[in-house]
């Protein structure tokens, strides 16, 4: 079994855009009583400053001030009163840029994901943002945590080679919808996106 450790802080690039493609790879570790739930990391998006489809283009508010801290904490929202959403702050505190983990390639704890999602799929556990906060049960009372340090949600890493990062333009936006800010494993079935934008 591969050895896993968290990810420091001193390890995550002080960039939105290299933050997000140094994620692609790494582990999304979530803690649970029944036990432990993981996944890598096969698809992101980066929100960087002056991005006007970004949570913190208008600045800091209650609900979007974990964006705010310093690079490697959670950001979790609720999109359209649905589905939660998990992001890593990415910059110096107060700079509000974060990075979409868009989806996950589970790894451990499957039997769990399958109760959490209600899907037998593997590939569909955790193919999309709302599908991987409802797979590792992840929600906004996790928003602000510190992800570089065990506990009940931590970003890890493990020996495995990464493989060819390919990279798009994002998904679901209208604002600043052309740039190229989304990253994911090539070849990856777990990655969520059509065909077009998979190349």
């Amino acid at each position: 079994m591969a050895i896993r450790r968290p990810l420091s802080r001193l390890e995550l690039p002080v960039d939105t855009v290299a933050l997000a493609r140094y994620l692609i790879g790494k582990l999304v570790v979530r803690e649970l009583p029944e036990g432990l739930v993981s996944g890598r990391i096969v698809e992101t998006e980066a929100y960087v400053v002056g991005d006007a489809a970004g949570h913190g283009y208008r600045g800091m508010t209650p609900r979007n001030r974990s964006l705010f801290l310093e690079r490697g904490h959670a950001y979790v929202y609720v999109a359209y009163g649905i589905s939660n959403m998990l992001n890593v702050s990415s910059d110096e505190p107060g700079v509000g840029t974060g990075v979409l983990i868009r989806a996950l390639e589970p790894l451990d704890g499957i039997p769990i994901m399958r109760l959490n999602r209600g899907v037998e799929p593997l590939r569909d556990l955790a193919r999309g943002p709302g599908r991987l906060c409802t797979a590792l049960r992840i929600d906004r009372s996790l928003d602000g945590l510190d992800l570089c340090q065990e506990g009940p949600l931590w970003l890890g890493r493990d020996d495995r080679d990464v493989g060819d990062i390919g990279e798009s333009i994002r998904i679901g936006i209208t604002k600043d919808a052309d740039r190229p800010l989304r990253f994911y494993l090539r070849g990856s079935p777990f990655v969520s996106g059509s065909r077009a934008l998979n190349r």
